[in-house]
């Protein structure tokens, strides 16, 4: 009965020794890898810059993030916070509610006053346009008319964060020209 409980014990002295000794061997090694020392003026560069070893002619590289998105901003906020300023605007016109998809051009008055265009919804209900009218749901306008066609421009954000103006032409169809 003794032997095991001596087993027992010499195997729990073996655990605690080494124990110690990976112990002592980790500390060892993450203050070596924390106390390098003061930098040296070679060890110091400036954004972009490259610099070479001085044991090797290796050129290694320092990142610059001047220009560059920062990839721990989040875009998604960027573009929420958008969306709120756009809804805050003012009340929405039935025109505003449609996509530009939903509409069809389906005549253009051309006069000395003033250019004017109607518009077919889904539902073939008729709308008259002109330049400066809010139309579509990202904020479109009617930016021209001309006696073939309609220009409207919509403003929305692209993944950066920046506001890009878009085009969208709207033809007559050759079934509706005079």
């Amino acid at each position: 009965m003794r032997r095991p409980q001596r087993e027992k014990s010499k195997t729990l002295l073996m655990g605690i020794v080494a124990v110690l000794v990976g112990g002592v061997f980790f500390v060892s090694l993450t203050y070596a890898a924390v106390s390098k020392g003061p930098m040296d003026a070679k060890d110091k560069l400036a954004p972009g810059t490259v610099a070479k070893t001085v044991s090797q002619n290796e050129e290694s590289y320092v990142y610059n993030p001047v220009g560059k998105p920062d990839p721990f901003k989040s875009f998604i906020a960027k573009q929420e916070a958008y969306e709120k300023k756009r809804k805050k605007k003012k009340p929405r016109t039935y025109l505003e509610t449609l996509e530009l998809s939903q509409l069809d051009l389906i005549a253009i008055v051309i006069s000395p006053k003033g250019n004017w265009a109607m518009v077919r919804d889904s539902k073939g209900v008729g709308h008259v346009i002109k330049k400066g009218t809010a139309i579509g749901t990202n904020e479109g306008v009617v930016y021209k008319i001309t006696p073939d066609k309609v220009i409207i421009r919509e403003r929305h954000m692209d993944f950066r964060g920046k506001e890009v103006v878009k085009e969208i032409v709207k033809k007559l169809h050759a079934s509706n020209k005079l």
